[in-house]
């Protein structure tokens, strides 16, 4: 079977927030993915992964999430549109980081794996992403056997860093690499000018699509990756998101 997933950093509520706020609306409407990772979910009044959900209203999200314990409003959810989300369990990681992954028992009696992380930001700091990284590749070498394996995230690991290395000696293949040959040059910054931007680091690839088991990408892309009409400083997040349609 083939699903649609993703990963999108969403940059919380901060940066414009309500002006993008009908750019990922609409982006979320047309890319309706069976599966996505968010990462910097704001969890408090209107909950960012509820009104995305929203924007797809002949789809029933399952949503799952994985708090930070210093700001319990803010964290990672998984969306989930497909089969049935059987257990969600979390690791947490260094830095007040955590992962989380849903088992989903997917139609045609297939099972898979999502994982969800984001991963430390500081770049001058390689030695704790590869740690971070360490750790989840270990927790999922230990989880109970699926057909399937899709770690998503911002991994604040540009290509040439030993977290992107240790994932692919750990079996894992990047989705956007497996479909085109090559990652994409930039998934971080977007474009987007704000008084709160990030802009602790150099434009690079941060966020990926693993695969492992029977998981093949058919095709990958980015979106949430074009400007507001008219204001070339106003994208939906600083991240774009990278998608796949992926082959179980």
């Amino acid at each position: 079977m083939r699903l649609l997933v993703a990963t999108f950093n969403l940059r919380n509520t901060t940066d414009r927030y309500e002006e993008r706020k009908p750019l990922l609306a609409a982006g979320f409407a047309a890319l309706a993915p069976d599966i996505i990772g968010l990462q910097e979910v704001m969890f408090v009044d209107d909950r960012q992964d509820d009104f995305l959900a929203r924007q797809v209203p002949d789809r029933l999200y399952t949503s799952v999430d994985a708090r930070s314990e210093r700001y319990p409003g803010f964290g990672n959810a998984i969306l989930c549109s497909v089969g049935e989300v059987q257990a969600h369990e979390e690791l947490r990681l260094s830095r007040n980081r955590v992962a989380h992954r849903a088992l989903v028992a997917l139609p045609e009696g297939k099972m898979l794996w999502f994982v969800n992380t984001h991963l430390h930001h500081k770049p001058g700091e390689p030695e704790v992403r590869l740690e971070q990284a360490d750790a989840i590749c270990g927790w999922m070498a230990e989880a109970p056997a699926a057909d399937a394996t899709i770690i998503a995230g911002d991994f604040n690991t540009p290509p040439f860093e030993p977290a992107y290395a240790r994932m692919t000696a750990a079996g894992y293949r990047s989705a956007y690499r497996e479909a085109n040959g090559e990652e994409p040059a930039v998934t971080w910054p977007s474009g987007i000018i704000a008084e709160t931007m990030d802009t602790d680091g150099d434009p690079n690839c941060l966020d990926y699509l693993w695969l492992g088991g029977s998981a093949r990408a058919v095709s990958a892309r980015l979106a949430f990756n074009q400007h507001a009409p008219g204001d070339p400083t106003l994208y939906p997040s600083d991240h774009f998101a990278v998608v796949a349609e992926v082959e179980i």
